[in-house]
């Protein structure tokens, strides 16, 4: 058993800070008077003086005093105590440095170390003893600790039973979003619903280009135009959520259906989800998306005719391939217990007891074999596509889950149009926001614990492997995927909050009726989109979001006096564009025989061939071979080396708030610095080029106006010696927002009997 009597210090230390007791004390009429920054419609709840931060898990010594409050929209730890051993912070402009979004918070504990009782907060539990610790675990793996040694001890249990409250909301209009745009609505006359119209703008500072959100017959039209897809038509059948309310009012289908076929056909769908078109191939096959029939009697004959209409609307009249995704790919169950299994592994076993069998672990979660299934999958889907020149139909029981990551995967390795940061974001909004995916449920938001699963999570992390395999080819980086995921735990876009359109529609316009808020011709409030970055982070900031390995397309050149276009031809690609190099038998078609390196948290996955499909043994296996011999194209198809070697950890996403995985000054990091150095040099060379009336100060002028790296080159003589605040982690700092230590050193996992904190929001241990 242990001691809950803290150990007498024999040891001190004369170089590390002195005890904060003493600041405290001095500090304590500064903590009262410190006040939060509050959004419009956001209030405080409750907030407790005096609590103590813990930064560090083996000491006190950097801990942070300050005050402790809780909102209807987070939680917020305000100090004047600078954050120690932190060099750099990738600011939110929604969020403080020590703020926890509610809808990120998965579960709260309370613990008294006196008494020996932990708890699990529910919503409306109560609790009977008063807490001396308080520790958040969040959805992004964070790990947030708080001490309530000198606070009130009632003050301290009113704020743990707030924040267990309000992080636990019942209704979807509790969330702080629908406060949020009342607020704003009131307080603005010159906006629709005091929200911005249309979509957000690309991620780069300055960029004008507006992400389509698909909500209008013209942003279809435009998509069925963008892709010459002869033979399908935008259809509005839909509008006002007649025939179904978990699909678009405005959707694309077969030219040869005609509306009153559709009206019949939708009723023998789950859910009324008749065959929606997703993207044509420029060889005129289609990707489709269809729910399944649940009139056994009518299956045979309905599907025949869907079949038919599809041909039709290919140019060849080539026949269809259907993709039962219920039967070749995991469920959403087995997916969300293989992410159960990766949150235990990286946040809460200790690394010094887990390093020897750490591969071992990470491959008993299955995590990465579901990613590697995925890409697969869809790899061979581009197959039948590009290769065969034969539509693709996806089925799946609703056609809302697992065919959002399929149809999404197949339109990136396909389309290099989805590899730029606009065109990413609406094949999001197309597929997943609009397509119906159930972001309310499979991301938690209201603690239905019964219905989450990180698919999209997962889908991320299938185009992160492609990203890692393929830099050159990807307009965005890492970060940005990686802030793309936190995002879905903000509950203030409208993005990321609602189950359908529908929904959204629905439950605003109802909010608007409560509120007395004047709806107009809008179809419900308008919610800030995530894709409007400019709320949440600078422009400078922004910035990090561009992959400077990126080749992007033909750009003019100034020869003779004249602009030229400057063409780039696959020559002077060189087979590391691939990530690693080009033969068939390095991953794309067969495993290699060799053991992995413990450090290079990669998964062996299991040894065999990809299975044929459409009935073509070798097809895929020599489509594959041939496109892994052809000169590597950026802007062509994207294939992913899938075999278990090549299939990562996304380190940035799952170890970034942890300090023993944090590489000071190394990392995929150091690589980003300085290509974003040499592509900076490249831009204003570039620039100077387009301008051979300029001068040196209007060049300087203009890299500072125009520069799309976060890293800039000061000049050609200078030394791009790594800065001292990189880290593997960069740009997030592990400082502060992970403590495995419990009480007095054990830790953590053990105390709280490992898994079960992941799994259980019962309470753990006895009050009495």
């Amino acid at each position: 058993m242990f001691s809950l009597k803290p150990p007498r210090p024999t040891f001190r230390s004369y170089l590390l800070p002195p005890p904060q007791t003493d600041d405290k004390i001095n500090s304590e009429p500064k903590i009262k008077k410190l006040e939060p920054v509050l959004l419009p419609g956001e209030i405080v709840v409750n907030e407790v003086n005096f609590v103590r931060k813990c930064i560090a898990a083996d000491t006190s010594q950097y801990d942070l005093w300050g005050k402790l409050i809780c909102s209807n929209f987070k939680i917020s730890f305000l100090t004047d105590d600078p954050m120690p051993l932190q060099k750099f912070h990738y600011r939110n402009l929604l969020l403080g440095e020590h703020d926890v979004p509610l809808t990120c918070i998965e579960q709260i504990v309370t613990i008294n170390d006196h008494k020996r009782k932990q708890k699990v907060l529910g919503p409306n539990q109560k609790l009977k003893f008063n807490p001396t610790e308080l520790i958040i675990y969040c959805k992004d793996f964070r790990i947030v600790r708080f001490r309530f040694d000198e606070s009130g001890p009632e003050s301290a249990k009113k704020v743990c039973l707030a924040i267990a409250h309000y992080s636990q909301p019942t209704d979807l209009q509790l969330l702080f979003a629908f406060e949020y745009v009342g607020k704003k609505y009131h307080n603005s006359a010159n906006s629709i619903n005091g929200a911005p119209t249309g979509g957000g703008s690309a991620a780069g500072s300055g960029s004008s280009q507006k992400t389509p959100l698909f909500e209008t017959y013209s942003d279809w039209d435009r998509e069925v135009k963008r892709t010459g897809a002869s033979g399908w038509r935008v259809c509005s059948i839909n509008e006002g959520y007649m025939i179904s309310t978990c699909l678009p009012e405005y959707f694309v289908v077969p030219s040869s259906l005609a509306d009153q076929d559709l009206k019949t056909f939708s009723h023998s769908f789950v859910g009324r989800r008749m065959p929606v078109w997703s993207w044509s191939h420029a060889n005129g096959s289609a990707l489709v998306r269809v729910a399944v029939i649940k009139d056994a009697l009518q299956q045979r004959k309905i599907d025949q005719r869907i079949c038919n209409a599809v041909t039709k609307s290919h140019p060849q009249r080539s026949d269809v391939y259907k993709s039962d995704l219920d039967k070749t790919l995991p469920n959403i169950q087995e997916i969300q217990a293989a992410f159960v299994k990766l949150k235990q592994l990286c946040v809460n076993e200790p690394f010094e007891e887990t390093e020897e069998k750490w591969l071992s672990s990470l491959e008993g979660t299955r995590w990465l074999e579901y990613v590697r299934a995925f890409l697969k999958h869809s790899a061979e889907l581009v197959y039948m596509l590009e290769s065969k020149r034969v539509s693709v139909v996806l089925q799946e029981e609703e056609g809302r889950d697992l065919s959002c990551i399929v149809a999404s995967l197949v339109q990136v390795m396909l389309d290099p149009y989805f590899r730029t940061i606009t065109g990413f974001q609406s094949l999001i909004q197309k597929e997943w926001v609009m397509a119906g995916y159930q972001f309310l449920d499979r991301c938690n938001h209201l603690k239905r614990s019964e219905k989450e699963s990180p698919l999209f999570l997962l889908f991320l992390d299938a185009t992160w492997q492609l990203l890692e395999q393929h830099p050159a080819a990807f307009e965005f980086s890492e970060t940005y995927l990686a802030v793309l995921g936190d995002s879905t735990h903000i509950s203030l876009f409208g993005t990321f909050l609602f189950n359908s359109p529908h929904q959204r529609v629905k439950q605003s316009t109802e909010f608007a009726i409560s509120k007395n808020i004047q709806l107009g011709d809008e179809k419900g409030l308008r919610f800030p989109s995530v894709w409007d970055w400019s709320l949440q982070f600078t422009a400078k900031d922004r910035t990090l979001f561009h992959n400077p390995s990126y080749v992007g397309k033909s750009a003019p050149c100034i020869q003779n006096g004249s602009v030229k276009p400057f063409k780039r031809t696959k020559k002077t690609y060189s087979s590391t564009l691939r990530g690693l190099p080009t033969s068939p038998e390095n991953g794309v078609i067969r495993d290699q025989e060799f053991l992995p390196r413990r450090s290079s948290l990669i998964l062996r996955g299991k040894p065999g061939p990809p299975q044929p499909v459409g009935g073509q043994d070798g097809g895929v296996e020599r489509y594959f071979r041939e496109w892994s011999a052809r000169p590597a194209d950026p802007h062509g198809v994207l294939l992913p080396q899938f075999s278990g070697t090549h299939i990562k950890l996304w380190k940035l996403c799952y170890f970034r708030w942890v300090p023993e995985a944090q590489i000071p000054r190394g990392g995929s990091i150091t690589a980003f610095h300085r290509l974003s150095l040499l592509a900076d040099e490249v831009d204003v060379l570039s620039r100077t080029l387009r301008q051979p009336g300029a001068g040196p100060l209007q060049a300087g002028l203009a890299e500072l106006d125009q520069g799309r790296m976060y890293f800039r080159a000061r000049g050609p003589h200078d030394t791009p010696a790594t800065p001292d605040f990189l880290s593997s982690s960069f740009p997030f700092s592990p400082v502060g927002n992970l403590c495995r230590r419990s009480i007095l050193g054990t830790p953590l996992s053990k105390f709280l009997s490992g898994a079960k904190i992941w799994l259980s929001t019962e309470t753990l241990a006895n009050e009495d």
